[in-house]
């Protein structure tokens, strides 16, 4: 039977503590409320065997007097090295989707953007929808002033395959990313990720002229790989925070990315697109990081 052991309002502290209590041989798990009194969402570690309550409770109040010991984001980085199929089943656990997309609001609208578009072209609008949003050439965005083709290939997908591999790592990422380090982080991730990837990609293509000069390249791909990179780096740089992707899962990233380029899958890839999202989500991650230490200097003198 599970118990729960302790409770945060802050789910950094409480994924460290189950990280380091899983590290130890006591089973632990994290879980979200919201408190009766407040209303306010906060983290609950739940212990899998109520017989290690005690064991539990003694390395809890330890961690309590001094969160910031090393060995706890080491626990958490140490995370990374599960075998893939628990990889894989702490990635996605069974979600309330209601109660996620009002946890992550932006994650939620952007998903439903994309299938709400992917909808439309299965019923023929196709054509309508790309025509009106797909990427121009940038010398055309100059003349037309039409700035929203920068972003527009991202929501648009071409088969369902396509469609769900990309959402799924949006929801899940994205998700994560959000509750963590808050909205305007993820926004300005999407943002500068959707617009590097797609202005790259179309550096490596030829417009359509028959098509009102468009590129006929999309999906969340770009984005999805600037959000990959984004969680690896941050979990590589700053544990602590709570973000990781487990090694396995960047395995498999790299993997496809290469045979993207060796041209041996059944698809025609956006490779440029890919590439350059990888890299812009691992560069606003050191930023960030970056930036972080900085600022924890300066409010230290």
């Amino acid at each position: 039977m599970s118990t729960p052991l302790v409770a945060f309002n802050q789910q950094t502290p409480a994924h460290l503590l189950v990280s380091y209590l899983n590290a130890q041989g006591v089973s632990a798990s994290l879980t979200s409320r919201k408190t009766t009194t407040t209303n306010n969402l906060e983290y609950v570690v739940v212990l899998a065997d109520e017989a290690d309550i005690e064991i539990a409770t003694g390395i809890a109040e330890a961690f309590v007097q001094n969160p910031h010991d090393p060995k706890y984001q080491q626990a958490a980085w140490e995370q990374g090295k599960a075998s893939p199929t628990q990889s894989m089943g702490r990635l996605f656990p069974n979600l309330d989707i209601l109660n996620q997309a009002k946890a992550a609001p932006f994650t939620a609208l952007i998903l439903l953007i994309c299938v709400f578009l992917y909808g439309f072209s299965a019923l023929g609008f196709l054509s309508v929808i790309a025509q009106s949003i797909l990427m121009q050439p940038l010398s055309t965005l100059t003349d037309n002033h039409q700035w929203w083709r920068l972003l527009g290939p991202a929501f648009i997908h071409f088969s369902v395959l396509h469609i769900v591999f990309n959402l799924l790592w949006w929801g899940v990422l994205g998700a994560r990313i959000e509750r963590i380090m808050g909205v305007s982080m993820l926004i300005l991730l999407f943002l500068v990720s959707a617009v590097v990837s797609n202005v790259t990609q179309s550096f490596f293509s030829e417009p359509a002229p028959q098509f009102n000069n468009i590129y006929v390249f999309g999906g969340l791909s770009g984005v999805v790989y600037a959000v990959m990179g984004f969680v690896w780096w941050c979990g590589w740089l700053k544990p602590a925070w709570g973000l990781s992707l487990q090694r396995p899962i960047v395995g498999f990233m790299l993997v496809w990315l290469v045979l993207g380029y060796a041209d041996i899958l059944w698809v025609s890839m956006a490779n440029a697109a890919h590439t350059s999202g990888l890299i812009c989500g691992c560069v606003m991650a050191f930023l960030v990081a970056k930036f972080s230490e900085r600022t924890a200097k300066v409010n230290t003198l």
